[in-house]
Order: structure tokens, then sequence, then C-alpha cells
């Protein structure tokens, strides 16, 4: 007789009901039954409560997500369980280095999400999520012809010289957590909103002043460093670029400093889009707002009133005075987390005894593709935008009274018209014909009347409009008036109606 206690699954009861038919041992046949039918149910208990549970979470879930809360992934909650009992630990940082699993991919990716939808300046540029190292190729002749013909080792040679490899190794950036020991207790819910919130303010800080004032030196290229071949580097430091002075922002000053961004390097033409101005949030209110705010008709203002499609971005990277003009797609950006992927116990910061601080280790770069795409401006003298008045005498009205064509339907007249020739003859068989009059002057007017042969017959026609003859010969009289009302010409049209 086999002992119930061994029987822990189908397959083991399964074997002893076999064991039993094959020994003819009835007794021990319906004590296997008896332990499958428990068996049996007992699966489909748990399998019912996973269920319900299931169901409770789907709905639970459902209503987080339509208040606007994330849902995490079974691997999100895991990590961050695993974290948050490590964290609760004496050691911590002990703790944390054994915790066996990473930080999931989709933690950071969220945190890019919202920094890409949420952030100005980076959902501006090229900014792309990545790990390690970046490769990304540049095109250096500006924009390629296509090449006709046979595609010779010559023209290969030349597309691929176009075009070249930078390697851009991502740089650390260290976000810290400072996280209270009994908000633990709130479970993986409040600690993955608190390392995705801390995640992208120290993100969307690092990033923004790296990305527009980074010297290059352990940090990014910054939108108002020089880039490209012949640029002189220093210790590591990129230098900055020379400042345009700017002191209002009318068509033809835009205008100018547009054009300096419409070539490349290479001095090769490009589309100019994706407009940025960068300024200081203290030089946006004092200087910017009032070079680009105008009154509308109905008594209203209109803020960043530009001559040419631009997005005006507030960031305190710049000090005040200084701004940056560019093309935002010009400038590409890569970050990411290492592959590690883990939270760290910092000994760096010491706070209550309540208090813990933690790192998580970030890694980014970036620079502009070109040093023709952005510029350094000094915007410390812009001066408010101004209504300017101007009396101008409006011209004397034109005497020309002549016509630059005439046509008649599709009836060929007896000599090409010209605005100098004054009579025409012609004929035809049609009881109509569509008249059109075009005076070389726009401020012209122009009266169109037919006449029988006598003259004892007439009417007035619309210019454009079907004249119906009579038969015999009609007179075509097109009169034209100058735009000054005084000065006046005459075209005549003999039309000879024949055939009924």
């Amino acid at each position: 007789m086999i002992s119930m206690d061994l029987l822990k699954t189908r397959d083991d009861i399964r074997a002893m009901m076999q064991k039993a038919i094959k020994d003819n041992d009835t007794d021990g046949f319906y004590q296997a039954l008896d332990a499958m039918l428990s068996c049996i149910q007992e699966n489909l208990q748990q399998s019912y409560e996973q269920q319900i549970s299931g169901l409770r979470q789907e709905v639970d879930s459902r209503v987080l997500t339509a208040r606007g809360v994330r849902q995490l992934t079974t691997k999100e909650r895991d990590y961050y369980q695993k974290v948050i009992e490590a964290m609760k630990t004496r050691d911590p940082k002990q703790a944390l280095a054994n915790v066996d699993v990473t930080m999931p991919e989709t933690v950071i990716e969220s945190v890019f999400e919202d920094l890409r939808s949420q952030h100005p300046l980076l959902a501006a540029i090229n900014f792309i999520p990545a790990t390690g190292r970046v490769r990304m190729l540049i095109n250096t002749n500006g924009k390629q012809e296509a090449q006709w013909g046979d595609l010779c080792d010559s023209i290969v040679k030349e597309l691929l010289a176009g075009f070249k490899e930078v390697d851009s190794g991502l740089l650390k950036l260290t976000a810290f957590l400072p996280v209270c020991k009994a908000s633990l207790d709130m479970g993986p819910e409040w600690l993955d909103r608190f390392v995705r919130e801390t995640l992208y303010e120290s993100l969307a800080a690092g990033l923004e002043v790296g990305f527009v004032t980074g010297n290059g030196k352990q940090q990014p290229i910054g939108m108002n460093r020089q880039v490209g071949e012949g640029v002189t580097v220093t210790g590591g430091v990129y230098p900055e670029k020379p400042k345009i002075t700017v002191t209002d922002l009318s068509p033809d000053t835009v205008g100018n400093l547009l054009s300096l961004l419409a070539v490349d390097p290479n001095g090769k033409g490009r589309t100019v889009r994706d407009v940025l101005l960068i300024v200081n949030p203290q030089d946006y209110y004092q200087k910017v707002m009032p070079a680009t705010t105008v009154m509308a008709p109905d008594g209203t203002y209109r803020n960043d009133v530009l001559p040419y499609p631009m997005r005006v971005i507030q960031s305190g990277a710049l000090d005040r005075g200084n701004a940056i003009l560019g093309l935002g797609y010009r400038y590409f950006a890569a970050a990411g987390m290492d592959k590690a992927g883990r939270i760290e116990y910092s000994d760096h910061y010491q706070f209550l005894e309540d208090n813990r601080v933690y790192l998580i280790k970030l890694y980014a770069n970036g620079q502009a593709k070109d040093d023709n795409a952005f510029l350094s401006l000094d915007i410390s003298g812009l001066r408010p935008a101004i209504w300017k008045v101007e009396q101008v005498t409006a011209p004397a009205a034109s005497k020309d009274a002549t016509l630059s064509g005439l046509k008649i339907g599709n009836l060929e007249l007896n000599t090409p018209f010209v605005p100098g020739t004054k009579s025409y003859t012609t004929t035809t068989t049609n009881v109509s014909n569509v008249v059109t009059a075009i005076p070389a002057n726009a401020g012209a007017e122009i009266e169109v009347k037919i006449a029988d042969a006598d003259g004892d017959e007439s009417f007035e026609i619309d210019n454009g409009t079907a004249a119906k003859w009579y038969d015999g010969e009609n007179t075509l009289t097109v009169k034209v008036t100058a735009a000054d009302g005084a000065t006046t010409d005459t075209y005549t049209v003999t039309v000879t109606k024949s055939g009924g």
C-alpha cells in the first residue's frame, strides 16, 4: 500500500492507480481514486481563486489606468519588491549588491516617453534612448545629388566619402534618490512613481544644461559650441560660438539669421525647418515677449509673433542676455541607463536617521550634426516691437487705355491682334460668339457694344459674355477707359455673319 503522504501530484496518483489495477488491488485503487478526486478539487479551487484574483486585478488595473495611473509589469513589480526588501535591511548597500534582478528597460523607457512628451527642448531635438556607445553617420557634403547613368567606382567613392561616422560614448549622469524608510511600506507602485519622477527631473535638468551649454569635457557638446572640421579642442573643451548681436526681431533681421542656417558648412543649401529660439526664462518676459507681442484688431494680444515659424523655448541653462537660434532636428542626443540597471546605496550624503540616500547611474551625450545648425545670440539689447507708421503718396492713376488681348470665340481676325491696331474684320456662320477683351492695365474699364450695318439696332453686353450677330455686317465696339477715368481708346471689329 502506497502512503498518501507521498502522493503530491496527479502523475503520482495516476501511477498508483495504474499499479493497483495491475496488482488487482481494489482497496488501493479506491484509495488512489479518492486521492485523485481530492487533488482535482484542490486544483480547481486554486484555479478558481487565481481567476477571481486575476479578474479583480484586471478591474483594478482598468480603473487605475482610466485614472492615469501607470500599471507595473510583472518584471517591474518583482524588481521593485526586491529593492524594497533590500532597502529595509540594516545593510542596504550589501543587500542591494545581492539583488539578482536589474531594473527593467520598460521603466527607463517610460521616463524617456515623459521626457519627449513633456519637456519642450528634448521633444524638439533628435533625442533617442540608448545604452553604451552610440555611432551616428553624418553627411559631410550636405545635400547629395542623384547620379544618372552607370554607377562607376568613382561615383561610389564620391558618395561614400560624403559620410562620416561619429562615435559618441555616453557620459555618466548620476541621479540621487533620498528615500524615507517609512515610505517603503507604500509598495512597488509608490517606489516606481518616485524613481521615475526623480529620474525625469534629474534627466530634464542635467540633459538640458548639457545639450544647450555643455563644453564637451565629460559632458555633451552644447548648441553654443563649435563643432566640425578645423575646430580646436583644448583639454577636451570645445570653443564657444561667436555671438551675434540682435536688437530686434524684424523680418529683415530674422531673415538674415535664418539665411546662415539655410546652408551647411560646405555652402550647400538646405530647408530651414524645426527652428528653435532658446532663451533664458527672465529674458523671455523682459526681452523676447515684448519684442514678439502685438495687439490684434479686437484688442487682445498675440504672443510669440515672429516673421518665420519657430518655437520659443525657455531654458535656465542659458545666462541672461544669451540665446540660441537653430535647427532642432540637427542636434543628435542619446541617453540611457547602464546595463547593470541597479539602484545603489550612496554614502555621499547623510540626512536624518529615517532617510537613506540611493543613486542611479545614467548615461547621456549629444552634439550638433554640423557647425551651421545653431547660432549663438546676444539679445541683451533686444528692443520691444515698435509699430512703424509711414506716409506713402499714392501713385497717379494709370492712363493706359489699351487692350493686351481680344478674342471673339474661336474666330480668326484678319490680322493677329496687337494693342496698337484698332480695327479688324472677321466672318462667322455662328449665331453668337463669346467676346473677351483683356485690358493692359487692371484698373481700366471695358464697354462692349454690337450694332448692325446701318446702325439702326445696337445693344451692350458684359465683357466675357456672348454676342448675338445680325445677318450681314455687325460692328463690335470695345471702348477702354483708363484708370484715370479720362483717357479712352476704342477697338472695332467688323463681324460678317453669313449662312442664314
